[in-house]
Parts: structure tokens; sequence; C-alpha cells
């Protein structure tokens, strides 16, 4: 299918925008408004009052309400939520972190995993940001494995309160939003001991401050001081020494304890209610992927229109010069990361879909809660490492002038980097996956230190079976229409590209079952090495698992386009996305056979031929992201032209000057 020459950015917006397009449209017209957008050379102390004031503004607007039961005056709308949590991102990352502190973390830990009378008590002043709070989780010496936190919440039926108590070092609540200057409560996660027994990780609503803002009794509160980025989030420190909380402050949807300290849950066994319990916070991991995408875009956009611009060196019997969009070399760089932030959006927009029916739905859905949470850790590491790798590409691609502050980039770089390592270090969200991928979603499992025993990987490792997440007849009926001889195919056949990637996942995920079965076997492995062995490689069974689902995810997008040049452009960029997804594994693919070398040289021609196919749209790429300018906060993309048009102005009348002499 050919690109028409035009082709309307709006068109192209409007299947970028999907299903929550109407959360999307308010929030470009509610925050479009310079005052959202970063300060450059800022102090600490600057940044946090600007992003708390910032914060008072958002509170009560749709984009932090949505996800809020309809009684309280929100919407019952968790995927709306989300989206435009998504949106935020687009202009101050630090404010968009402290609202999903705020609203996602802490209220929504308190609407999941409290009841009705905490609801009540507690809803309408988080919603209006009269209650600033923290979600207390993270631990010093327990950052991922939450299931093993050190904190201790014992309860005492003699005054019907619990005793919190942080027991050593190690046990203090770390990095916590909030918590440094703002925050008058936290939800915190600690061991429930009741009747001398635990219970296993809870969580509590804790008073941390009086209304005047020094700590209470008991409660010890610390800077975490400058970070690389995020300037106006007041991260801080957090230990408790024996606070007492009444019973009452217990978040108690899936485990209560009465007067008298008897413990009752809906959930027996142990490790099944901790993930249910996590399970019900899955948001914030999607939020924080959608904001990842977010800010990409937001560099993506400044790179291209600075490429645009940009003039470097003279072609041979050219007046001017070049702009630096037309080097191939610039849209190697460019053009492949700006497809699979297409693809990404598509597979982020299909995940936040699955979590608003999940969540939801009159009846928990166990298999499509483990399978959404999978998910979000695997897009969750994808969206974010591309991130980090796309806007350092975007700063160099800016030369000098991307290295400014003015220039926005160097802020998204030091912004997004912890995005990798907070609500789950990327490396352990893999492993979550690549257990998934392995079990088939059980009812209860382990923490995630390895599986643990040899009986459960001898037993419970299951064949590999692939499930398709989007489009499932369409996928289909594409691989099938693929020729038996591989030769006979284009390189951009659908079907192919699809097959390909299911292929390559199959394999990986096959391999990984023979390495652990044959561990389990060992005399001479301890159980934990059964797992440790073969780790990489069943991280890379996660990884390719996750490409293959974005790119099934990318061809259910485009079949939402209803104009055509905007479906023959969508078309191209999923070719770019998979082809240079595969060129980028090529030692794989022709070390298993699955390319032949003349293809894999045919292989890089036809990605040079689509980056040249695809260089008149770039524009038009970053422009249907609808990226208000009030939110780029960016020098170079109004001085660069001015600059452009002088030099050209300058010339001109050199020219002028010199044709009587010539």
């Amino acid at each position: 299918m050919t690109i028409p020459a035009s082709v309307d950015p709006v068109r192209i917006q409007e299947v970028l925008d999907g299903r929550w397009a109407h959360v999307r449209r308010a929030v470009r017209e509610q925050l479009d408004d310079a005052a959202f957008t970063p300060v450059p050379g800022e102090s600490m102390a600057e940044a946090r009052a600007r992003t708390t004031a910032l914060a008072g503004r958002l509170a009560g607007t749709d984009a932090v309400t949505l996800g809020f039961p309809a009684q309280y005056g929100g919407r019952d709308d968790a995927g709306g939520s989300v989206t435009a949590v998504e949106m935020l991102a687009f202009t101050d990352l630090s404010l968009m972190v402290k609202a999903g502190v705020q609203w996602g973390l802490f209220g929504g830990a308190v609407q999941a995993l409290g009841t009705r009378r905490h609801h009540d008590e507690f809803l309408p002043a988080i919603m209006s940001f009269e209650l600033p709070g923290c979600f207390a989780m993270t631990e010093t010496g327990h950052g991922s494995d939450v299931q093993q936190l050190r904190t201790t919440c014992t309860y005492d039926p003699a005054t019907e309160t619990f005793d919190l108590h942080t027991p050593h070092e190690a046990a203090r609540k770390d990095y916590i939003g909030n918590a440094a200057r703002d925050g008058r409560m936290a939800v915190v996660f600690a061991q429930l001991i009741t009747g001398g027994e635990g219970r296993g990780v809870h969580a509590w609503l804790v008073p941390i401050r009086d209304e005047a803002g020094n700590p209470l009794p008991g409660v010890t509160i610390g800077d975490d001081g400058p970070k690389a980025g995020l300037l106006g989030v007041d991260n801080g420190r957090l230990t408790f020494d024996h606070v007492r909380v009444p019973r009452e402050m217990l978040l108690d949807r899936h485990g209560s304890v009465a007067p008298d300290g008897t413990y009752t849950s809906s959930i027996e066994n142990e490790t099944r209610r901790f993930f249910t319990m996590l399970g019900t916070l899955v948001r914030g991991r999607v939020s924080v992927a959608g904001s990842a995408g977010s800010a990409t875009k937001v560099a993506l956009e400044i790179a291209v229109r600075y490429g645009d611009t940009r003039r470097q060196f003279t072609a041979p019997g050219e007046p001017r010069e070049v702009v630096i969009n037309d080097y191939r070399v610039h849209q190697r760089k460019l053009l492949p990361v700006l497809a699979r932030t297409y693809a990404l959006h598509f597979a982020q927009e299909e995940l936040v879909s699955a979590m608003h029916d999940v969540q939801g739905a009159a009846d928990l859905d166990e298999a499509a809660q483990r399978e959404l949470e999978s998910r979000a850790a695997g897009l969750k590491a994808a969206t974010t490492w591309h991130a980090t790798r796309t806007i350092q590409l975007c700063r160099e691609a800016c030369g000098g002038a991307g290295y400014l502050a003015e220039n926005r980039l160097p802020g998204l770089k030091a912004d997004t980097d912890v995005f990798t390592t907070f609500e789950g270090d990327n490396t352990v969200l893999l492993q979550l996956v690549a257990k998934g991928l392995l079990t088939g979603y059980r009812d209860a499992f382990g923490s995630l230190d390895g599986w643990g025993k040899v009986a459960f990987v001898a037993e419970q490792v299951r064949e590999t079976v692939l499930e398709r997440t989007a489009a499932r007849g369409l996928i289909q009926r594409l691989v099938d229409a693929v020729p038996g001889r591989e030769d006979d195919v284009a390189l951009t056949d659908r079907g192919w590209q699809l097959a390909a990637f299911e292929d390559r996942e199959k394999h990986i995920l096959d391999g990984a079952i023979k390495r652990l079965r044959r561990n389990a076997t060992r005399k001479d492995i301890t159980p934990f090495d059964v797992f440790n062995d073969v780790q990489d490689h069943v991280l890379r069974a996660a990884q390719a698992h996750i490409d293959r689902v974005v790119l099934e995810a990318f061809v259910a997008g485009i079949e939402r386009a209803a104009d055509p040049a905007a479906r023959a452009l969508l078309e191209r960029v999923c070719d770019l996305f998979a082809l240079s997804t595969i060129e980028a594994d090529k030692g794989w693919f022709l070390q298993h056979g699955r390319l032949t070398p003349a293809r894999a040289k045919a292989l890089t021609g036809a990605v040079n031929e689509l980056l040249g196919e695809l260089r008149p749209h770039m524009r038009t790429l970053v422009d249907a992201f609808a990226i208000r300018d009030s939110w780029l906060a960016c020098a170079i993309l109004t001085e660069e032209p001015a600059r452009q048009e002088a030099m050209a102005a300058h010339d001109a009348a050199t020219d002028r000057e010199m044709a009587p002499a010539r």
C-alpha cells in the first residue's frame, strides 16, 4: 500500500486517541497552560513548592478524579484515570509523579484495600488534596521483595490497637513520595502479627504529621534530598518507633482483625492473598508505562522538529546546507524508535482497556487478573527502557542544543531515569512475566527471588502455548496465509512478520523449559540454582514475548484507522517496527535458520527503503501525538527556524552583493 504524499495528522491522532479520546481532549483543554511546564534552573525548594501548588490546582479536575467512586465525585473510570495521568506526563513529570502518589497510590490504596468506612472518612479529603498522603511500601533492605518486608504491626487486644514498629535501619521506608514535605498520612505496608502468628503483609492508614506539619510521636521523617531528577517530588524516609495505630485503620478488604485479635480473610492462602492485594494496585504500574510513553513522545517531537530545520553541510552542487533529517544516518536514529513508540502506544492502550475491564467486572476473574499483572509488568519494563534509550538518542540528535536545560531534553532524561526501577525494578518485572509464561498463571506462586523448589520446576513448567491478546481472529488469518516457502514471502508480509515474532518467542521459551527440566534432574544442583542457572534464558523469553504482544497490538490498532491515507502510513510504520526489531536480533534469526544470509541482507535494504518512504512523514507522525506547544517548553523549536531564516536571508544578500563581481 503506497503512502499518499500528504497525510492529515488529525486522522492519525484519531486512531491514537482510541477508547478514551474524550479524556485526552478534556485534559488537553484543562492543562493548556504554560504554568504546567517545567521551570529550568529551579532550586529543589522552589520546585517542590511550585509542584505542590499545581497539585492543588489539579484537585477536583477530571485529570485526577476519574478513577474514584461516583458517590464521592468520581466517575468509576479506571481506564480514563490512567489515560489522564498519561496525558499529564506531557507536562511536568514532577507534577505527574506527585499526582500519581496522591491520587493513584495513596488514594488508590485506600480505595482498593479499604472498606466503606475508610472511603467515607478519607476519600473526599484525598480527592480534594486536603489530606496529602504517602504510599509507604518500599524498604531500604527489601525494595522489590515486598513479601519479605521487615516492618511489623502487632495487634494488642488489651488496647485494641496495633503496634507499628521499624525493627532496624534496613526496614526504614525509603524513597516515599510526599513524605519529606507535604504528607500528613501514609498507607504503610507491614507484616501483620496477631495472636503471636504472622499473617503476611497488610496495609494500614497511619497519620505521620499534625496540622502544623510536625512529625507525630514515634514517627521519624527524613528527606532523601537532591536527586538526579524529579526535583518537585519530596521523596523522604519514614521510621516508626512503636507507634500505636487504632484497629479501624487497618485497610481490611482482604483481611480483618476482630477486637479480640481473631484474624479472618476471604482468601485462606497467604501467598494468594498477598498477590491479590498487590494485584488491586496494578494501576500504578500501568500509569508509569503510559507516562514513560508520553515523555518519549515529547523527546521525539523535539528531535524531529529540530531535525527539520537544523542544517549541516552542503550536498554537491547544492547552494544550501542539508537539513539533518534528510541524512539516512539521522533517519536510522529517529525513525525506528518512533515506530517502536507507536507500537508501544497501541500496546499500552490495549493494556489500559484490559485493566479497566478486569477491575470493573462484577466478579474477579483470577486468570485475567494474573494475565493483567504479567502484561503490566512486561510493558512497564519495555516502555521505560525504551524511554531511557530514546530520550538519550534524541538528546544526541539535537547536538549541543539538546544538552541545554532550556530545550527540555536534559530534564526529560533526568526525570524518567528512575522509571526503570520504581513501581518495580524492570529486571524483576521481567521475571514476573517469565514466571507467567512458565506456569500458566497458577493461583498461587512464590516470591520472585527464584522459583524455589525443584519439584515446582519439574512438575509445574508447562509446554509452550502462545496466547494471543489482540485481534485473535485477524492475527491467526494473517499467520495462516503465509506461504510455506520463506523465499516466496515479502519481508513486508504482515503474516510473515507475526509468524517470525511468534516463532522466536516459542523457540526461546521451549529452550528455557528444556534447560529448567534438565537442571531439575541434576543431583549436584541446589534448588536456588535450578532457576538461577537459566535466568538469562527465561528473561530473554520474556522480552521476546513482550515484542510479540506489542506487534499484535499494533496490527489490531491499525484496524481502527478509517482514513485510507492514515491507514497506509500506519501500515508502513508497523513494517518498520517489525523489520527493525528483527534486524536488531538478526544474529538469532541467522543462528537458528530463520533467515538465510541473502534474506538477512535484503532485510537491511528493506529497512533503509522504509526509512526513505517515511522520511516525508516524520513531522506528521509526531504532530499526531497532539502535544500542545505550551507543554513542550523548548527554546530551539522557535529559535532554530528563526536562525535558519536569518542565515538564508544573509546568504541571499551576500549573493546579490557578489553578483556584479562575478
